[in-house]
Parts: structure tokens; C-alpha cells; sequence
């Protein structure tokens, strides 16, 4: 475990949801996810493989009724754990840009760690179904993460066509972004902002 230390666990209990979930941001892209939603979990994986962040998550929830309470609640919890984890977020590198191909698809991720929840979210799809996974839920999870973690994340679909491929690069794109934006790269650990805190 690295000196700073920059792990969280992070739970969260409501009448539809129950989930825990364990990160640590200077990982080496371990994962242990179960939300009881197959695609879910693979995109979960996605992230965590790409941003090196080592994550558990442990979820259950109505999914009976349907995914969207879970994977909200996901999003909120995984933001809560990055916010946790990032501490007063000195000496991180707060912004990143990225672009992520997947065959015909390319999608653009920027990320600004400001402190301000923003989510602004540019993709089309017109055919959403994944097995039976719903696509659109993805827009769901970046905003409740986006929201809790207080980050500004604008997402683009430049092109595509396969919604199989768009949640992939996005939650490709999502991890790679968030793995440069967390990096510490002022050996002063000054937080990145003319205001002092962020």
C-alpha cells in the first residue's frame, strides 16, 4: 500500500439497494465485482482494469423491478469511495482527456476533479438493449458517480453504431480518464487550484 494511502470503503443501505464497495486508487487494476447484472459487472471490470484502480463491490437490489436503482447506486458509491480515497486531492494532476476506439466506435471522456458534480452526456444510441441490459443506464451510473464524487465529466459519442461497443469505450474511456486525473505528479502535494482546495 502506497505511503498517502489513498484507499476507501464506502457503504451504502436504502430499501432498494445494498452495496459495499472497497477501492483503492494506487492499485493495480484487481477486481472482485458482483451486482447480480452480468454486462453491468463487465463494464465494471472495464473500469477498474483501465484506471488500475483495485475495487470490490459487493451489490444487491431490486433488479427484479429493474437495473436502474442498482446501477445508480453504484455510481453514487463508487464516487463516494473516490472522493473518500483522493482525500484533499494535493499534487493530483486534475484533469485528463481522452479518446478510446472499439472497432467503428470512438468516444471522447474529459474529466475535471474541481469539486463541482457535473455530468454533461452527448451519446445516441438506437438500439440500447444488451442481452438484458439497457445501455442508457450507463448516462445513470456517471452521473450518480459524477454527482457524489464532485467531478465534472463530459462524455461524446463522436461515432458508433454497436451500443455493445459504446458502453465499453465509455467505461474504457471513463477509467483511463480517471487514472491520469488522479495521478500525483506535484512532488509538493499543493492541491491544483488557485483557490487552495479543491
Amino acid at each position: 500500500m502506497p505511503d498517502d494511502g489513498r484507499v476507501a470503503t464506502i457503504e451504502r443501505r436504502t430499501f432498494e439497494t445494498d452495496i459495499r464497495i472497497f477501492m483503492d486508487i494506487d492499485g493495480s487494476g484487481n477486481y472482485n465485482i458482483n451486482t447480480g447484472i452480468p454486462f453491468f459487472n463487465h463494464l465494471l471490470e472495464l473500469f477498474s482494469k483501465q484506471a488500475r484502480f483495485d475495487i470490490e463491490i459487493r451489490a444487491e437490489g431490486d433488479i427484479e423491478v429493474d437495473f436502474h436503482h442498482l446501477v445508480e447506486d453504484v455510481g453514487i458509491v463508487l464516487g463516494e469511495a473516490l472522493k473518500k480515497a483522493l482525500g484533499n486531492k494535493g499534487g493530483i494532476r486534475r484533469y485528463s482527456s481522452i479518446y478510446i476506439p472499439m472497432d467503428e466506435t470512438l468516444v471522447r471522456i474529459c474529466v475535471d476533479i474541481s469539486g463541482r458534480g457535473y455530468l454533461y452526456y452527448n451519446v445516441e444510441m438506437k438500439n440500447p438493449t444488451i442481452v438484458h441490459f439497457n445501455a442508457e443506464l450507463v448516462e445513470d451510473f456517471i452521473r450518480g458517480f459524477a454527482i457524489s464524487a464532485g467531478i465534472t465529466i463530459h462524455v461524446d459519442l463522436i461515432r458508433g453504431k454497436n451500443a455493445h461497443h459504446i458502453a465499453e469505450a465509455i467505461f474504457k474511456a471513463f477509467g483511463v480518464a480517471l487514472r491520469e486525473a488522479t495521478e500525483v505528479i506535484f512532488p509538493d502535494k499543493d492541491v491544483p487550484s488557485t483557490k487552495g482546495v479543491l
